[in-house]
């Protein structure tokens, strides 16, 4: 709090977001109770859903770019606009759809694009402007906004569509984005943010709001970029890996169904209370340490949870791997915002997040059942889940903890100041 005994209002801000993003998340990850309803209505084989599902997951990280692309030019508020208006439009087509193709473009295509306008990547550069020393904290709470998307709408979407049914369940949700996203947008993204603020009240001192003068372009010829870019692959291909093979992988290896589904969804839980753990630390120690941890922890985790014998290593690994599930995104985020400002944040985040997490998700899902089928075994696609988190985690420790460049936005020096919030 502020001199004043006010809440920063920065805070309204995280919160807002985090609501966001927790009903672009469950919208986006919780396509599990639909599946059924709407092959049935539409006529669609599973191969056919499938690849639609598999086409939105690109097209949402073509989203992130773009909304990146937009917030550079214009404010947070427009691209939430715009995506709110997408997202209710592609909500109206979806539940008038008549085939294949009317789906693909109003679910898969524009809908996905919708989301992504209202994803954690058009809202993270506005909460890293309006917090310095408490900016990875904020971050992680905005993450945490995401793990209960994942964790309270998939039995409410169950809930729901077997009470209205799928349609009247995405019309309700088209409502409430309307009466969460409009006055959030209108009332709350505020773009002023004070000089002196830090989200503590306090003087930002040593650390510095100044913008590196760096483009686009030079900030992706710095070998830091990718280092982060890699990490966030690992993270997506294990995410997704895990997300659409983890339950039959384990009841190929005999856990019954419950036990399995049980298993899996302990770490979306665990992970809500893990990211709230996280976050008190994501100030107090170099991010780039939290980072090698999460990824370390999460790559031995693959290992264990292919290898796991019973339900009690089960649960014992969920619960672990759930603590660090859903802090690599949050760190990345925040080290990217260090290193490069928050100036070209959107875009520089909306293209790490295309090119990293959502290609890593696309061919970790797709190596999931490609593994098996040929290999016989889930051990090849979750121990390169092992391998590829191993070694984000030695590339997130050689990160450096901050980056010079000259008047052209060339890199002038790799600095490795002990700096505070770094």
């Amino acid at each position: 709090m502020n001199k004043n005994n006010r809440l920063y209002f920065g805070w309204y801000i995280v919160v807002a977001a985090s609501v966001i993003v927790l009903l672009t998340t469950g919208m986006r990850m919780g396509i599990g109770p639909f599946v059924n309803p709407i092959m049935d209505d539409l006529g669609l084989s599973r191969t056919e859903f499938s690849l639609i599902v598999s086409a939105g997951m690109i097209v949402y990280g073509l989203g992130m770019l773009l909304a990146g692309i937009l917030l550079k030019f214009y404010n947070t508020r427009f691209v939430l606009l715009v995506g709110l208006a997408i997202v209710c439009i592609s909500i109206v087509w979806t539940v008038n759809s008549k085939g294949m193709l009317s789906f693909l473009l109003s679910y898969g295509v524009f809908l996905s694009i919708g989301l992504s306008f209202l994803s954690s990547i058009s809202l993270s550069p506005i909460i890293s402007k309006w917090f310095v020393r408490q900016r990875g904290k904020a971050l992680f709470y905005l993450t945490t906004g995401g793990m209960a998307g994942i964790a309270v709408m998939t039995p409410v979407e169950t809930w729901l569509i077997d009470l209205i049914g799928w349609q009247n369940t995405l019309l309700l949700f088209g409502g409430i984005f309307i009466l969460l996203v409009l006055p959030s947008a209108i009332f709350i993204m505020r773009e002023d943010v004070p000089d002196e603020a830090d989200g503590m009240g306090h003087a930002s001192g040593e650390i510095s709001r100044e913008e590196p003068a760096i483009t686009f372009k030079n900030a992706l010829m710095t070998k830091a970029y990718w280092q982060i870019v890699f990490g966030l692959f690992a993270c997506g291909f294990g995410m997704n890996l895990l997300g659409s093979h983890g339950m039959p992988m384990l009841m190929d290896h005999h856990f019954p169904p419950m036990t399995a589904s049980f298993g899996v969804g302990m770490i979306g839980v665990v992970a809500i209370i893990g990211t709230l753990f996280l976050a008190q630390l994501a100030d107090r120690f170099p991010r780039k340490n939290l980072l090698f941890i999460i990824y370390f922890v999460r790559g031995l985790g693959f290992f264990a949870l292919v290898l796991s014998a019973n339900a009690y290593q089960l649960f014992l690994i969920s619960f672990i791997g759930g603590l660090v599930w859903a802090g690599s995104v949050a760190m990345s985020t925040a080290i990217l915002s260090d290193l490069y400002g928050v100036r070209l944040l959107g875009m520089l985040n909306g293209f790490a997040y295309f090119v990293g997490h959502q290609i890593g998700a696309a061919i970790g899902s797709f190596m999931g059942g490609w593994g098996f089928e040929v290999f016989g075994t889930h051990f090849i696609s979750f121990g390169a889940a092992g391998v590829l988190a191993i070694l984000a985690s030695f590339a997130s420790i050689t990160l450096p903890k901050s980056l010079s460049f000259s008047k052209h936005g060339d890199v002038s020096s790799v600095s490795f100041r002990n700096t505070r919030g770094f």
